[in-house]
């Protein structure tokens, strides 16, 4: 007889392959979601759900996807799928932002490579169709991760209507009174040749020449230095370019300032810094000959160190004790506190810098110079004047452009803003933060140090890529336009041709005919020629989706119940979208953040192609499953900067071969079992359905709170553990060997068909495509992510948690390990292996014994694995003998009961199956 063929062994046409073949699987499954068009089905099946909307932060359409950009969509990804199978209806459409540096940056670097010289026309025209392509290629590359959403019809910032719903946004700014335009000291890129939000710098470490320079005494209205001949002040700077543009010296009018004599000198600085001053300096043999309070010295005047002019003596509470010589060297046109200082005393801003950082004629002879050449042209000047007392490299934190990576330099220019003081905003908005949920909590604390302490936000940059700034000013007076009227004529304008339009278009051309200036009455116009800052774009999504002004089918409540991406946006998309959505409409747009970290290699370092370390998530998908992608992603603490490497997926692939082949066992265990069979269940099999229930419960939780690690970990250990290592290693024997409609097996099978259905769904929205293929296999019609979990309630959990069939189980696993670990301990004895060669006697006492006494003997050689267990009372022992029991044929076991027919040894219930 061939006994093997009496088993009910899992059938491997019935379950899925243990082999995955993600990259030749996914596809495949991609094809079935799009021709089934699953999003819409989801929706359609949602429709009065209740609603949870992800508002998309629209990535940079200037390049393929890569991997820090899958973590974020995945992310996304993870949220909607999951609060879909909770039971909202959640609805994602996906962002694209268009405008702005990077992509102008590819281009020109097309027509560079060409030696052509594009005008403003022809290079906003190849910006639109390089983001069109990319739009395109990334579309198709998250799709390929398995990210669900409204493919067909995204959000693009260059699309015309949304190009003129982000000016209506501008125009209900100006209503509100926040545009303004100013002379102002702003942030800005020599090498982009445009003003910068501080939302768009990042502090790198730069070495800087660092000088000491004195200034000589011209005038001294209140006598105070007659007395001492050659008379200096010092000032300290590590910005030698802006010397040309010294227009005062800042000192503090509270602090004590001392004079010092040092052979023939005499040098005016703070007095506390004077021994450190001595000591840099070298002055080995100098004096105090005087002390003063600062606010005496106002109004004094010192000569440049160069130039044949005054630099004036002002005062100012932001020179500090800490570094320098307490007097500040002060240029209003090349610094924030400069600028307002000069704004005090009247001073003028002259232009000393070009937009290429070249100075100007207003430097006199170092016209022509690059900012960059005057550490050396500079320095050398005010050493050969006599003037220079020092010169060394400085190490600091200093300022450089996000987007380029190349270092800003402040400059007063003429530049639009958005006032973040104008009615309260600033207050308004710190006021929002508190009410909304953060995730991870200090998020909170950095929204609040870049809100309270952000000026006002430079929203002109003098790029051609963009959404020009729609204001036309009178062509005499040179005076804005801030009238809703024409604002809504470039609306209308761009809404039909496009934001080039208004590059394209005479002024008369668009605005109403007859159109008078509201202030100055002029009938001729120019046009503004800056554009908006990218963030003016992104800031206003929520906005120019959610209201559905642009395309109803976005229309959603606003605000969106969550903001998810990297955590550098609390300087950009969450701070802009946080200023418009308040100005705007009197709140945030959001009531939960999410942020997560940057991915690095495996060794901690920042990801290039340059250093051979960069991870294409398609290529990734290509070569291991965009599951194992995903697997990774939910498994990386993404909070705070994540790892990965072609080392790293592997293990991940690790880890979702565990869920996969748990999923593969229970599946082929289910061969033969029909959808109305019911059985009462043994205590084993009711404890693995509570431990389900108490996994989707924790999960479900997990999912609440955007915690993809705890999720995916839970469902890896518990299958690893209760159900792989603890139930399903228990009940191979019955489930291989009873008779194919036994209760026993039925009652296995219910309890594998129910941990697999509830798995299988908590899993969903993280192994998006594994899921889908085990869910088919089923026998699901409808798609896996249209299910809902089942939550059990809270009833269902308090008699879950400490009731007799848990305690009595908790106990058994715990004896069982301390017996296993004994026996591999034991292990050789007499030349045995296997636990089914012997019987192990378990010594116990108290409750333990109690509950393991609750076990039949045959139930507890089971979960043993051992041939008989007895048990004992007593001092707690395992001890272990050799089973003088047959060992059966069929189901490989030893037992009391085996006995000879013919030449086979069987047991009893082996017998039965096989007819004998």
């Amino acid at each position: 007889m061939d006994l093997r063929n009496t088993l009910n062994l899992p059938d491997p046409d019935f379950t899925i392959p243990m082999k995955a073949d993600l990259p030749k699987l996914e596809p495949a499954i991609l094809a079935k979601w799009e021709e089934g068009q699953i999003y819409h089905a989801i929706q359609k099946a949602r429709k009065d759900a209740p609603t949870f909307v992800l508002h998309d932060g629209p990535p940079y359409t200037n390049s393929p996807v890569h991997i820090g950009t899958a973590l974020n969509k995945i992310l996304k990804d993870f949220v909607v799928k999951s609060r879909t199978m909770m039971g909202f209806r959640a609805p994602y459409v996906p962002g694209f932002d268009n405008h702005g540096l990077p992509i102008e940056q590819a281009v020109m670097k097309k027509f560079s490579e060409q030696k052509i010289s594009p005008s403003v026309v022809q290079l906003r025209k190849a910006c639109r169709e390089h983001a069109a392509v990319y739009l395109g290629v990334q579309t198709e590359q998250f799709k390929r991760l398995g990210v669900f959403g409204l493919w067909e019809r995204p959000y693009a910032t260059m699309d015309f209507r949304f190009e003129a719903e982000i000016v209506r946004v501008f125009r209900r700014m100006v209503l509100g009174g926040y545009v303004y335009k100013g002379l102002r000291p702003t942030l800005w890129s020599p090498t982009s040749r445009t003003a910068l939000a501080d939302t768009e710098i990042v502090y790198k470490d730069h070495v800087s020449k660092a000088i000491y320079v004195r200034f000589p005494l011209l005038e001294d209205p209140n006598k105070l230095f007659e007395k001492f001949a050659n008379f200096y002040t010092i000032i300290w700077t590590t910005t030698p370019w802006t010397i040309p543009a010294n227009l005062a010296v800042a000192f503090h009018p509270l602090f004590e300032y001392a004079v010092v004599r040092v052979g023939l000198d005499h040098y005016l600085v703070l007095e506390s810094l004077v021994p450190k001053l001595a000591e840099v300096l070298g002055w080995s043999d100098y004096k105090i000959v005087e002390k003063l309070d600062g606010i005496n010295l106002e109004h004094a005047k010192f000569k440049h160190p160069i130039f044949d002019r005054p630099s004036i003596a002002v005062m100012a509470e932001y020179v500090t004790t800490e570094d320098g010589t307490g007097v500040v060297h002060t240029a209003p046109s090349h610094g924030r506190d400069d600028f307002y200082t000069g704004q005090k005393y009247g001073l003028p801003v002259p232009n000393t810098v070009d937009e290429r950082g070249i100075l100007t004629a207003e430097t006199g002879e170092f016209e022509g110079v690059s900012y960059k050449d005057c550490d050396t042209v500079v320095v050398n000047r005010l050493r050969e004047v006599g003037a220079l007392l020092l010169v060394s490299d400085y190490l600091h934190s200093y300022p450089y452009a996000e987007r380029d990576e190349k270092p800003v330099i402040f400059r007063a220019t003429e530049q639009w803003f958005v006032a973040i003081d104008h009615d309260k905003l600033r207050d308004r908005m710190m006021a929002e933060i508190p009410g909304i949920q953060w995730f991870p909590p200090q998020g909170q604390n950095r929204i609040e140090a870049m809100v309270s302490g952000r000026p006002d936000w430079c929203i002109s940059r003098q790029r051609p890529w963009g959404v020009g700034i729609p204001v036309f000013y009178g062509a005499k007076t040179r005076t804005p336009v801030l009238d809703p009227v024409a604002i809504e004529a470039v609306a209308k304008l761009v809404e039909r041709e496009g934001s080039d339009a208004w590059f394209e278009r005479d002024a008369a051309d668009i605005l109403p005919p007859g159109y008078v200036h509201p202030e100055t009455g002029e009938t001729e116009f120019v046009k503004e020629t800056d554009v908006l800052d990218v963030w003016f774009d992104s800031g206003s999504t929520s906005l120019c989706v959610l209201e559905g002004n642009v395309e109803p089918q976005w229309k959603e409540p606003w605000p969106a119940d969550l903001y998810l991406e990297g955590s550098d946006q609390h300087r950009g998309w969450f701070n802009s979208s946080l200023v418009i959505g308040t100005a705007t409409r009197g709140a945030a747009p959001y009531r939960q953040v999410v942020t997560h970290g940057w991915v690095l290699d495996d060794k901690g370092m920042k990801l290039s192609k340059r250093l051979g370390n960069a991870v294409d998530p398609v290529e990734a998908s290509d070569k291991y499953g965009a599951d194992v992608i995903r697997q990774w992603v939910a498994s990386v603490d993404y909070a705070n900067d994540v790892r990965i490497s072609d080392n790293l997926l592997k293990q991940f692939g690790d880890n979702y071969r565990t869920i996969r082949n748990t999923f593969r066992f229970l599946l082929g265990n289910l061969s033969g079992l029909k959808p109305g069979d019911d059985v009462s269940l043994l205590g084993l099999d009711e404890w693995i359905i509570e431990q389900v229930d108490l996994l989707v419960a924790s999960c479900w939780e997990s999912y609440t709170t955007y915690d993809f690690g705890a999720v995916i970990n839970s469902i890896h250990n518990f299958c690893a553990k209760e159900l792989s290592k603890q139930y399903l290693d228990s009940i191979k024997d019955r489930m291989y060997c009873e008779v194919a409609d036994s209760p026993l097996r039925k009652s296995g099978q219910l309890a594998c068909r129910y941990a697999l259905t509830n798995i299988v769904k908590l899993v969903a929205p993280i192994l998006a495509f594994t899921a889908e293929e085990t869910w088919t296999k089923m026998g699901g019609s409808e798609s896996v992510h249209a299910q809902l979990l089942d939550r059990p309630s809270l009833e269902r959990l308090e008699d879950i948690e400490g009731s007799e069939l848990q305690n009595r189980f908790s106990a058994i696993w715990m004896v069982r390990e301390d017996v296993f670990a004994a026996f591999e301990q034991w292990k050789g004895t007499d030349g045995i292996k296997d636990t089914q060669d012997v019987i192990v006697t378990i010594v116990e006492s108290g409750e333990t014994l109690r509950v393991l006494r609750t076990f039949e003997t045959p139930e507890l050689a089971i979960l043993f694995k051992m041939s008989w267990v007895e048990l004992e009372e007593g001092e707690q022992a395992v001890a272990f003998r050799k089973s003088p029991y047959l060992r059966c044929e069929r189901s490989r076991i030893r037992r009391p009961d085996v006995e000879m027919v013919g030449d086979i040894p069987l047991t009893k219930r082996d017998r039965l199956a096989v007819g004998l």
